[in-house]
């Protein structure tokens, strides 16, 4: 899920050309076997995905946020974190998606072979996504498991608030079978100072505030959306999530993608963004179904 937005205030901002490959993890729950992939098999042919005026700013090549994403870079430096030799093994397909997508056609993509969908609900205290009930619902109706995402900007409020902005537009959870947990998409800052100008502990503060809330509001643990390479820079690396909260990791170029301290193993993979993002569930269909009923 990669997406930078526009707020729905006047002001337009722009992204710092940086050239980072975006790998990100969500991903540890409980009953979910620590299930590692080899390959990510060739992208589906599916409908091209549009930017929509007004929802993002320009990405640098090699630069990918949660719904939007460019082409990537080559190569990495950082250390795996298991062996390459993992056998492949039970997985779901899904996609995630945002306002860039607009209306999507989603009995083309169950079609395909999708059976999930994260949808971009709410960024910062000040955007909600215009497209959101056609998307978080359409893709209920078509079938799908879904769930909603927030993209955290710490910069600009409490966790907490952000939370209660994010239930309150979508990102409740109700224990219907179809329902996943809320995403805390947090990664490089596309506005500004890469750690939002938090310092690493308080950095740390602001994410357990947000999770904290949202479990007080929901009665679930978020999945956390995140780049290594930011949670590592931002977080020191803090490995206390780890324990509790869902890890999403994403990665184009290897099966066995580095994982943020605190994760042994991820329940969610991003392997491409073409023409839109397409990830695994990290075990079978009953055990996403487990998953979203907590």
């Amino acid at each position: 899920m990669s997406i930078t937005t526009a707020t729905q205030a006047s002001a337009t901002r722009t992204s710092p050309r940086r050239t980072r490959r975006r790998l990100s993890g969500l991903g540890a729950v409980a009953g979910v076997a620590a299930l590692l992939l080899t390959a990510a098999p060739a992208a589906q042919a599916a409908p091209a995905a549009q930017p929509k005026a007004g929802d993002g700013v320009q990405l640098a090549p090699g630069q990918a946020y949660l719904g939007w994403s460019t082409p990537k870079s080559s190569g990495d430096a950082r250390a795996r974190t298991s062996s390459a030799t993992a056998a492949a093994v039970a997985r779901v397909s899904g996609i995630d998606v945002s306002s860039y997508q607009g209306n999507v056609n989603w009995s083309y993509y169950y079609g395909q072979g999708f059976r999930f969908a994260y949808v971009k609900a709410t960024e910062g205290n000040y955007y909600t996504n215009n497209y959101f009930t056609q998307q978080y619902n359409g893709s209920y109706n078509a079938g799908f498991i879904r769930g909603a995402y927030h993209f955290a900007r710490p910069d600009i409020g409490s966790g907490a608030a952000q939370a209660d902005y994010f239930v309150a537009r979508g990102g409740g959870w109700s224990r219907d079978g179809k329902t996943l947990p809320g995403v805390l998409d947090i990664e490089f800052n596309p506005y500004g100072s890469t750690c939002y100008g938090l310092s690493q502990s308080a950095m740390v503060s602001w994410i357990r505030s947000f999770t904290n809330q949202y479990k007080a509001r929901t009665g679930r643990d978020a999945v956390i959306y995140t780049n290594t390479g930011w949670w590592q820079q931002c977080t020191g690396n803090n490995a206390s999530f780890g324990a509790t909260n869902p890890l999403w990791v994403a990665n184009y170029s290897t099966s066995t993608p580095p994982l943020p301290a605190g994760w042994s193993y991820y329940t969610f993979f991003q392997w491409t963004s073409t023409p839109l993002d397409k990830d695994y569930f990290n075990g079978a269909y009953d055990r996403l179904q487990a998953l979203a009923n907590g």
